[in-house]
């Protein structure tokens, strides 16, 4: 069975650097499968997102989703790809303007035309679509209210459910909980995590709480200098192991009882 997603040897060094921010990245993951990334700040996790979905182009090595190379292809073609990962981002990139519905429907706009796009004329089928994932999630009372409105969580979940609308393969999110307080980061990472049990949807998910990415994984990625420094499943995951990983004793980890980065 072809993997949902084969990253393959990646690199991507950045202008006027001469250190990889990712170096010889490898891995796949199946449908469904959860991956969570840990690792100190700088450690490459955003910037390896970002290659998978190509909002920033690699040095080197190939990027496969669902078999087809994203890596080195034209622009038009990348955007027909990138309809298959959906993206959450820890600042939420909603339009606060815009209401609940507004800002999930604009997960349709990789399907559309530039001009339906910029009138935002979508088809009564997504409108239904959009609808029914609100109600499923939680969110339909907050449809007409605009995103400025919400709390933290709130938007973040709004995130979720616009990144739902593309009808993605595979979910990138980026520090999802970063800016959350522990209840609201609960709520987002049972939906994250229920989105790849109940729909098939390959997860990535970077987070600095050890205990959160622990918690919620079926697999554990440690990255620290751009390179993977642990990829296997959560018991495997000792403490001498995070403490490879970030490069510190586990004394200097811990806050609060819970260990982050």
């Amino acid at each position: 069975m072809t993997p949902i997603l084969e990253v393959c040897d990646l690199k991507k060094i950045y202008r006027g650097s001469s250190k990889p921010a990712v170096n010889r990245i490898s891995f796949s993951m199946s449908a469904g499968e959860m991956i969570n990334v840990i690792g100190p700040s700088g450690a490459g996790k955003s910037t390896l997102l970002r290659c998978i979905n190509r909002l920033t182009e690699p040095s080197s090595g190939r990027v496969l989703i669902e078999g087809e190379e994203i890596t080195g292809v034209p622009a038009a073609k990348v955007r027909a790809l990138r309809r298959r990962v959906g993206m959450v981002f820890q600042h939420y990139n909603l339009v606060n303007r815009l209401t609940v519905m507004q800002n999930v429907m604009h997960g349709r706009l990789g399907y559309m035309n530039a001009f339906n796009g910029a009138l935002g004329l979508y088809s009564e089928e997504d409108k239904q679509r959009a609808l029914e994932i609100l109600e499923q999630t939680g969110l339909s009372e907050f449809l007409y209210h605009r995103a400025g409105e919400l709390s933290g969580g709130q938007k973040q979940r709004v995130g979720v459910v616009r990144a739902l609308m593309q009808q993605p393969s595979i979910l990138l999110c980026d520090e999802p909980i970063a800016s959350l307080d522990p209840a609201s980061a609960q709520v987002v990472m049972e939906m994250i995590r229920d989105v790849s049990v109940r729909r098939g949807i390959a997860c990535i998910t970077n987070l600095h709480q050890v205990d959160v990415a622990m918690r919620y994984a079926d697999r554990i990625i440690g990255m620290n200098g751009g390179e993977i420094i642990y990829d296997g499943p959560v018991a495997g995951l000792t403490e001498r192991m995070i403490e490879r990983i970030y490069g510190k004793p586990m004394s200097q980890l811990m806050i609060g009882g819970d260990v982050s980065a």
